[in-house]
């Protein structure tokens, strides 16, 4: 006679204390990332948010517990999804909101005083539902809000807070179309599910943490460190896309070219601290006065160059801009009398750029005749035709100090 085996499913208890286990095991890890990292707060919050969420399901299994009012366990969960939203906005450096991220644990005991919620009924599972829901529905909406991130990051920063949101959101539903000996089959894949959904966020605070590491070098490897605007290479990158954007519309732009007057002398009058004050006063100046959509960078020493969508005349405008901003600025810097001021070289074409060596050269030219012209001007590159602009070789010489 052969024997019949019934189908069993995982120990509510046992399950429970694994979950409880595991979330104490991310709060653990993240607490210790957070003591490596501890200019990113974001981890701490979120260790915390694990603990908090451990102590409640600890008040659900302990039998010991079981004598204290349902709501408090409830309210800690509440106030674990809370402190999870507010970590993750911590983290992408937006303000946290208090009220509404602590709303769900203050109110919900005032809730549960009401009949009508009393414990296991309906209206409440419902209600509880809801709300950790809308908590996860923020949390995906930060995840999303984040452009820095790469786009497989930002996916699953939605995909995972929604799945897990529409679990919560099933569980009132479960309840009304579920025999009731399939209870404890849903509750057990309830609580899988919450230990996956655990192990998922961790998955996903550290893939942003990874993406964060990856902007913070790039900017890095993009920006001149003692003025902050672009170098060289991010400068040749930048331009050329914007080249290109330009001539398949069949319009202009034009490279300027910016050289400090008498740095030479500024640095062996003042000094060099002086004369790196002077290249940050410029830089700054020249990034409020410039368009949103141009392109500025430090090529080298006192050299900086921009390219902006235009022609010639619009580019003049800005020179003259830009030469009278710092013959204000640069007067008195730090306190000494540097009298500062700038010349400026442009050059424009419409032709398709592969290689900005020419242009550059160009504008390199005009620069050079506004030096020899007496300085603190804007000079302009005579229009070439397209042939000349392409067989252009670079022969850049050392300007004048």
């Amino acid at each position: 006679m052969q024997s019949q085996v019934a189908p069993t499913f995982l120990d509510l208890s046992t399950l429970a204390f694994v979950a409880v286990g595991l979330a104490d095991l991310l709060g653990l890890f993240f607490v210790l990332c957070w003591l490596q990292e501890q200019a990113v707060r974001a981890l701490a919050w979120c260790g915390s948010a694990y603990f908090i969420g451990a102590f409640s399901l600890t008040l659900w299994v302990i039998p010991v517990s079981q004598q204290l009012p349902s709501e408090i366990p409830e309210a800690l969960a509440l106030l674990a999804c809370g402190v999870v939203w507010s970590g993750i906005r911590l983290f992408h450096t937006r303000r946290i909101h208090p009220i509404s991220a602590f709303a769900g644990v203050a109110l919900w005991p005032l809730l549960c005083q009401i009949p009508v919620f009393a414990p296991g009924t309906k209206l409440r599972l419902a209600t509880g539902a809801v709300v950790v829901a809308t908590y996860t529905f923020a949390i995906a909406c930060e995840f999303w809000r984040e452009r820095r991130k790469s786009l497989i990051s930002r996916r699953a920063g939605v995909l995972v807070p929604m799945l897990h949101a529409a679990v919560f959101l099933s569980a009132p539903l479960m309840q009304l179309l579920l025999p009731a000996q399939a209870g404890s089959v849903w509750l057990t894949l309830f609580i899988i599910q919450i230990m996956i959904y655990s192990v998922g966020v961790a998955f996903l605070v550290l893939l942003s943490i990874k993406d964060q590491r990856v902007d913070m070098y790039r900017h890095a490897a993009n920006t001149d460190s003692l003025t902050g605007v672009m170098n060289r290479r991010a400068f040749s990158e930048h331009a050329l896309a914007l080249a290109a954007q330009r001539s398949l519309r069949g319009k202009s732009v034009t490279v300027m070219m910016f050289d400090l007057d008498h740095f030479k002398s500024i640095n062996d009058r003042f000094g060099h601290a002086v004369g790196d004050a002077v290249l940050k006063v410029f830089a700054q100046m020249l990034r409020n006065s410039m368009r949103a959509n141009d392109i500025v960078a430090r090529l080298g020493g006192e050299e900086f160059a921009a390219i902006v969508p235009g022609d010639l005349s619009v580019a003049t405008l800005i020179g003259e801009r830009v030469r009278a901003a710092f013959q204000t600025a640069g007067a008195v810097v730090e306190g000494h009398a540097i009298g500062g001021t700038i010349s400026i070289g442009a050059a424009s074409t419409m032709v398709p750029v592969t290689n900005l060596d020419a242009l550059v050269e160009r504008a390199d030219r005009a620069l050079y005749r506004a030096k020899r012209e007496g300085r603190n001007r804007v000079c302009v590159a005579e229009p070439v035709a397209t042939a000349e602009i392409v067989s252009l070789v670079p022969k850049r010489t050392q300007a004048a100090a």
